[in-house]
């Protein structure tokens, strides 16, 4: 598997994590904040799975195997579940984080795709970190 495959495959993993914590989170969230929460978690983690499924595409696409098993995700991902139950404010700054270390991840693997001539990847994964950059801005404002 080329370089620029595996690098997705490990932003698949990390997608894969941040999917089930938002479900974990649209699931759990408690509090004056439920409704709008709850509804935010659901769009997040729909997004996320979409996410998931280019990243295989485009692995299959160079000619790699995605990671299809929950163990391997779990093994090759850079982010980590939350077993926990954090609070609704919580909830929110631990999304945050995830998606800045999603956005770094991004960056460098589209600089990555830059540097091989892979032109379909770096445009496949700016739409994403664009995307990301504005709901981080909206999760900062919400936590003031």
């Amino acid at each position: 598997m080329n370089a620029v495959a595996a690098e997705l495959n490990t932003l698949l993993a990390d997608y894969q994590v941040h999917y089930q914590k938002l479900r974990n989170y649209h699931w759990n969230v408690r509090g004056p904040l439920f409704f709008g929460l709850h509804v935010k978690f659901e769009e997040l983690y729909t997004t996320a799975a979409l996410r998931v499924d280019a990243l295989a595409e485009r692995v299959l696409a160079l000619g790699g195997a995605p990671l299809s098993t929950l163990a391997g995700q779990l093994a090759r991902a850079r982010l980590v579940e939350d077993e926990g139950r954090p609070d609704a404010q919580g909830m929110v700054a631990n999304t945050l984080a995830d998606l800045e270390a999603l956005n770094a991840s991004l960056r460098a693997a589209s600089a990555h795709a830059a540097g091989a001539g892979d032109d379909t990847t770096v445009n496949l994964l700016q739409p994403f970190i664009d995307e990301q950059e504005q709901t981080a801005w909206m999760l900062r404002a919400f936590l003031g």
